[in-house]
């Protein structure tokens, strides 16, 4: 865990500033991070990064107005391990552990608490943001930089850079209860989902985090997590452990009921990457023993995922197999919860992986954020997918892709901009109100140094 001073984080914004001011004229400007969770490639820049040393760290904890200033850079990994040592976490905290806060917030998060406390960016207080003219902000939801406040979330950097958060957080348990509950069809997956985030409950007992997968068209899982009582007896079950040999996501078809730690919760997912190591065999357990615990990160996988990019090594094995050329399907978006039986029957017949994560979640106060403007009132169902399909020689030109996002948006949802993104320009500036972001934009980067969100998440630069 990673915590500093305030006179450690005033230095470090210092060090920021004086990199910034050190860029050649007419440089891109973006950070040097050792770290990302995205999966779009981008243009590559002999100019340096801004230096963020010293910007990953835990300022301070009010264990009593439970609140947190944290450093845009620090991982929720970080955030958590400070949190939980007050009995507290973050309301939202993402599915892996190497997501920064700052990235959350300008890029968007989403994690089981989502359907009662939104995404991460509706539990941030104020920030402090470095803008394209070179300047530390400090954005609330009211005052002067209220426009800046709400329209940084999904700006990727866009519109500058968060060195500080303030964000609420709420108490956390010392155990988390899980019930498995299977459906058949989505139809039904859908309206129980509906129900619970009416009531806050299933069957009578409360529901405090909401999740699940689609394995196949007939067999759905919602898991429902209960935030245990600090009093509530828990010693006659031994909380499962899902960092050795049993994996996570297979226990929702084996296991009706479970137990973890709220540690171990938080990070469920983050071992095997959802199902992901598979790509890699460490399903397989005999690879699994031979792997070792500390490589069992998202993180891990990911620069996997970038080496064999760069070397092309599954494409090479394709190609001597006599396989078809594959497509990267990695995207996560939003669908009305109404509308989620006919995505997912769509998804099934026209692009066929599975299994897919299931995510439901809903504005979490009277207010709408314009670069991802979901509506008020309305429960949204995130459908997660991540892989590959063998299309052939049309891949790349990415087919799938294009074709998720024209259907995802006929049905009223959205797409999170983390991965590769096809649209036309007037398309983009419709789906996330382009012409405002550009008026705010105007601003705050007067001179046009930081790149555009159309420019990073379509044009790749």
């Amino acid at each position: 865990m990673s915590s500093q001073t305030w006179g450690e984080h005033a230095a470090a914004v210092d060090r920021l500033l004086a990199s910034y001011v050190a860029l050649p004229a007419g440089a891109p400007v973006r950070l040097a991070k050792p770290t990302s969770n995205l999966f779009r490639p981008r243009a590559a820049s002999a100019a340096p990064g801004l230096d963020v040393s010293g910007l990953n760290g835990v300022i301070e904890v009010d264990a009593e107005a439970r609140t947190a200033d944290v450093q845009g850079m620090c991982t929720y990994e970080d955030l958590v391990d400070a949190t939980l040592a007050h009995g507290l976490i973050p309301l939202v905290v993402p599915q892996l552990r190497t997501i920064t806060l700052g990235g959350a917030v300008t890029g968007l998060g989403i994690e089981s608490t989502s359907f009662r406390n939104g995404l991460p960016h509706e539990s941030v207080l104020e920030m402090d943001i470095l803008t394209g003219a070179g300047e530390i902000v400090t954005a609330t939801p009211t005052g002067d930089h209220a426009d800046l406040f709400a329209t940084f979330p999904n700006s990727y950097g866009s519109l500058g850079y968060a060195t500080r958060l303030k964000i609420e957080l709420e108490q956390a348990p010392a155990h988390v209860a899980l019930r498995q509950v299977r459906f058949d069809t989505a139809a039904q997956l859908a309206a129980a989902v509906e129900g619970i985030v009416a009531t806050r409950e299933w069957e009578g007992e409360r529901v405090d985090g909401l999740d699940g997968v689609a394995f196949e068209p007939g067999e759905l899982y919602l898991t429902l997590a209960r935030w245990c009582e600090p009093f509530e007896p828990v010693e006659t079950q031994q909380p499962s452990d899902y960092t050795g040999q049993d994996i996570f996501y297979r226990s929702l078809q084996q296991r009706p009921t479970d137990l973890l730690t709220t540690y171990d919760y938080l990070w469920r997912w983050d071992t095997d990457w959802f199902w992901c190591s598979g790509a890699f065999g460490l399903q397989n357990p005999r690879i699994r023993r031979l792997w070792p615990r500390r490589w069992r990160r998202s993180d891990v996988y990911h620069k996997l995922v970038g080496l064999d990019r760069r070397l092309g090594i599954v494409d090479r094995l394709d190609r001597r197999a006599g396989r078809p050329q594959r497509e990267r399907v990695i995207q996560d978006v939003e669908v009305p919860v109404d509308r989620l039986a006919e995505f997912l029957d769509w998804f099934d017949a026209e692009v066929g992986m599975r299994p897919v994560w299931l995510c439901p979640l809903r504005l979490r106060e009277d207010r709408t954020w314009p670069t991802y403007p979901l509506e008020l009132g309305t429960t949204y169902v995130n459908v997660g997918f991540w892989g590959t399909v063998h299309v052939g020689p049309e891949a790349p030109s990415a087919p799938r892709n294009r074709a998720i996002e024209e259907e995802v948006h006929s049905l009223g949802g959205h797409k999170s901009l983390y991965s590769e993104a096809f649209y036309d320009p007037a398309t983009f500036d419709r789906l996330y109100d382009g012409a405002h972001l550009a008026a705010v934009k105007k601003r705050y980067d007067p001179d046009d140094r930081l790149t555009t969100l159309y420019d990073k998440a379509v044009r790749r630069q």
